[in-house]
């Protein structure tokens, strides 16, 4: 009996004089759809801070450019996949946002993305003039590429409740969800703002075959003049087997946010070991081969979160 006493005794002090653990922070991403670049690279970038940043556990989630911003600022998410004309919108209140998004903070520019408009080889429709009345696929309501859309064809004088009017149907799906409908004749139309080549359009290239529209230079020119932080965008030639001339399109810069509470120690960790397995980053996806340490600030038109710029100053990086 005096045994177990002591036993249970000691095991009590060791319990009152151990360290109470402290609870991992959890930095949750928001990237993109199935199907698309975003997600698997969000999932391998997670996986990474996970492994090499001490005190925080990680999730990755997917989401849209216009989305993310908000998951972000909202406290749904400490880091998102965006672009620097969309975070800006969001920072500033302007564009699709209806309100300031004042919590989101650039982390990093990553690479240029193209908003990419594909048909079926057989398809009649020649220009987005003749989509007044088709079935589009031009991503979720919140996404980036969607907005991208509607710019373009409010160029062209209409809308989305225009092509609904005459007939045609506005889908608001994901990538792989796109692809089904395409396979199944049940879209005209497939839009995404995204990199090139994209899977997708790979797989939708293969069957049932596709056929991409670009803008002609005059409506690029007007598009590009009405919505500020719009890029031109190039498909050249040969990036997908079915293209076999260059064509405009809108471009934008993709970006990394986060939310302006990450204690500054950890974002400075997490953005050194962000760039440091950059190697690993590139084996999931070759488009991180165009991902520069050197333009990791170019574009920044939101505040630098001050842990993520004492990293680039240490590293040398200077806003472009």
């Amino acid at each position: 009996m005096k045994i177990r006493h002591f036993a249970a005794a000691s095991a009590l002090a060791l319990t009152l004089a151990a360290p109470t653990a402290s609870a991992d922070t959890f930095v949750r991403m928001v990237s993109g759809p199935s199907g698309g670049s975003w997600y698997p690279l969000g999932a391998k970038i997670m996986q990474v801070l996970d492994e090499k940043v001490d005190g925080i556990t990680t999730s990755n989630t997917s989401g849209g450019g216009i989305s993310n911003v908000l998951s972000v600022n909202g406290g749904d998410a400490e880091i998102g996949w965006s672009y620097a004309h969309t975070a800006f919108n969001g920072y500033s209140g302007k564009g699709k946002f209806k309100k300031a998004q004042p919590d989101v903070r650039h982390f990093a520019t990553l690479y240029p993305a193209m908003f990419q408009v594909a048909v079926r080889k057989d398809s009649a429709i020649k220009s987005f003039e003749d989509m007044k009345g088709a079935n589009i696929s031009p991503g979720k309501a919140k996404w980036t590429g969607t907005a991208f859309a509607e710019s373009i064809i409010k160029a062209y004088g209409y809308g989305f409740d225009d092509i609904k009017a005459n007939g045609g149907t506005v889908h608001h799906v994901s990538y792989t969800e796109s692809v089904a409908l395409m396979k199944d004749n049940h879209i005209d139309v497939f839009m995404a703002a995204t990199s090139m080549p994209q899977a997708s359009f790979l797989e939708l290239e293969h069957s049932p075959g596709i056929r991409f529209i670009g803008l002609p230079q005059d409506k690029l020119e007007s598009i590009l003049k009405a919505n500020p932080g719009y890029i031109t965008g190039h498909m050249p030639k040969g990036v997908y087997k079915s293209l076999d001339q260059d064509l405009n399109t809108l471009g934008i810069v993709t970006n990394m946010v986060v939310h302006k509470d990450l204690p500054d120690d950890l974002v400075y960790k997490m953005c050194k070991v962000f760039w440091e397995h950059h190697a690993t980053f590139a084996e999931v996806k070759k488009v991180w081969n165009r991902v520069k340490l050197e333009n990791a600030l170019d574009g920044a038109a939101i505040p630098i979160h001050p842990g993520a710029a004492k990293c680039y100053a240490e590293l040398g990086v200077k806003k472009g």
